[in-house]
């Protein structure tokens, strides 16, 4: 039967800040991203699975990206925790707000690494996560895709 890719797009408001930068992003501020997750697989031919015909249910594959990077990254500012930002990301914490601190300087490119990897761990046995694209602005994205990263 044919491998059929399945695409999902999610949308979330996130605020970043990139130390050591040397242009405006080195300030804090936000954008709206929009990620869509692409994976795939071959769909189900047991007529008798409640599932029959699909390669996912996008209910299933909804519950795995909210959980994993939506819920998480929506209204949260993310920082580097490597970088002196840690102390404006504790005043913030100590204020109510919600903050990520990531190994990594919060950028598209890094981001779309870690998504990957959190969204590979849950997809169940014989689904592929195939690409992802971070968008972050109209005219500005990352992209990842599988066939990239064989190691």
């Amino acid at each position: 039967m044919s491998r059929i890719r399945i695409t999902k797009q999610f949308s979330f408001e996130t605020g970043h800040a990139l130390y050591g930068y040397d242009g405006k992003c080195k300030n804090v501020h936000g954008h709206s991203y929009k990620l869509s997750v692409t994976v795939i697989g071959t769909p189900i031919d047991d007529v008798s699975n409640v599932k029959y015909g699909m390669v996912i249910d996008f209910t299933d594959l909804k519950h795995i990206v909210r959980e994993e990077i939506v819920d998480l990254f929506d209204h949260a500012t993310v920082f580097n925790r490597n970088t002196p930002h840690v102390e404006l990301a504790n005043e913030l914490k100590d204020r109510g707000h919600h903050v990520i601190l990531v190994e990594y300087q919060p950028t598209s490119e890094n981001m779309v690494v870690d998504f990957a990897e959190k969204i590979k761990r849950r997809l169940p046995h014989g689904i592929d996560l195939f690409s992802l694209k971070l968008q972050e602005t109209d005219s500005s994205f990352a992209e990842w895709f599988a066939s990239d990263n064989f190691q």
